[in-house]
């Protein structure tokens, strides 16, 4: 595997085909995302991404049941998620899906946590969107503990307190999954990714350069403040968009009538200048490595590149042959220009086999990296959240 990662990720819109007037169901987008991830691992990528809602037009309100169905079907490619409700989801029980899938993928697996931006969402599952970074802040800090130390004894403002529990099963290898903080807009999220010296994720497919650059700065600078590493060590991953024909006017006539009645930016912006204001990339495959390789220029040295190919009603047909296209023509360019010229201290790409080894080699054990954190100033979670409120003030 490269230093780098390169993957594709859903965010499970159910959409009409414009072309067509036909919507596919729910079954359909579903077995459609298996046969999505087992081609990218066919072609070569390295991770597949599942989104998570729980409203329409979207269908993944569970995707540690559809990520553990894929994990039985392939054997290489790491399973993700493109946003893993932090705010509404129980941390105890995301405790358990995802140690619980880890076993089963054999370490396969990383996840990236998200408020979410869907304001009902949160109180069909009894939360407050107002309370959506306290939620994100006080609910990793449990998961955090959870993961690490045998015991949890631990009481917060949003949730009912544990005494004595323990999380099973507990992580593989004694190693909690990879964590990736997203967040497209809150600086305080980069500041948590930074607070713990975990990955940050900018899901940068509907923000100019200028936004992103600055998020990723911010990252990158507390990631050092807080001990880390040096800011190029920092673990970055982008977002991008990209539909690939032949010939750039091919691609356009075939992708517009897509992008122009899109669920999020339809109707909105032109094709041209949505492209140029964003990371959006509709033309060839030469096309799409110049410009993901221009990502480096104001994103530094990063570990993880995801596309999104599939949503808008493009045909299952069409997302397989985007999916043929990334792995056999673009991803083997980008990994050789990515690697060429990275410097040495640019950490590679996060896996289970890497930590695990890392982990041996510190004398890691599981329960230690609690008591590490406690050393630091976490001594509970309430000071964990209070520490990285007063750090967002001074970013």
């Amino acid at each position: 595997m490269s230093s780098m990662q390169f993957g594709i990720f859903s965010v499970s819109d159910i959409t009409q085909d414009p072309t067509t007037g036909r919507t596919p169901t729910e079954h359909e987008r579903i077995k459609g995302w298996i046969a999505m991830a087992k081609k990218a691992e066919e072609v070569g990528l390295d991770v597949f991404a599942a989104g998570e809602h729980h409203n329409p037009p979207f269908f993944s309100s569970s995707p540690t049941t559809t990520l553990g169905y894929i994990a039985a079907q392939t054997e290489r490619i790491i399973l993700s998620t493109a946003t893993t409700l932090i705010t509404t989801n129980d941390p105890v029980k995301i405790a358990e899906d995802f140690a619980m899938l880890q076993h089963l993928a054999d370490g396969r697996v990383d996840l990236t946590l998200g408020r979410g931006n869907t304001g009902p969402v949160y109180p069909w599952f009894g939360k407050d969107i107002r309370d959506g970074i306290e939620l994100a802040i006080e609910n990793y800090a449990l998961l955090h503990k959870l993961w690490r130390e045998p015991v949890v004894n631990w009481q917060g403002k949003h949730r009912t307190p544990l005494t004595g529990y323990t999380s099973t099963p507990a992580p593989l290898d004694g190693v909690a999954p990879f964590v990736w903080h997203g967040s497209i807009r809150s600086p305080q999220i980069a500041e948590q990714a930074a607070y713990y010296g975990d990955g940050f994720f900018h899901n940068n497919i509907f923000w100019n350069v200028e936004h992103t650059e600055r998020m990723v700065k911010l990252y990158r600078s507390r990631f050092a403040h807080y001990g880390h590493g040096e800011p190029e060590q920092a673990f970055v991953g982008l977002g991008g968009q990209v539909f690939m024909k032949s010939t750039e006017r091919e691609a356009k006539e075939r992708f517009r009538p897509f992008f122009d009645v899109a669920p999020v930016y339809g109707h909105g912006p032109s094709l041209e200048d949505f492209t140029e204001m964003t990371p959006l990339t509709v033309g060839t495959p030469e096309q799409v490595i110049e410009r993901t390789l221009s990502f480096r220029d104001w994103a530094g040295d990063y570990q993880r590149q995801m596309f999104l190919i599939d949503h808008a009603g493009l045909p299952l047909t069409e997302v397989l042959e985007q999916i043929e296209i990334l792995g056999t023509e673009v991803v083997p360019v980008l990994r050789r220009e990515f690697d060429n010229g990275r410097p040495a201290n640019v950490p590679d790409a996060p896996t289970h086999a890497a930590r695990v080894a890392a982990a041996r080699e510190a004398g890691t054990q599981l329960g230690e990296q609690g008591n590490a954190w406690k050393e630091q100033g976490a001594r509970d979670d309430l000071d964990t959240g209070a520490a990285i409120a007063r750090q967002v003030g001074e970013a």
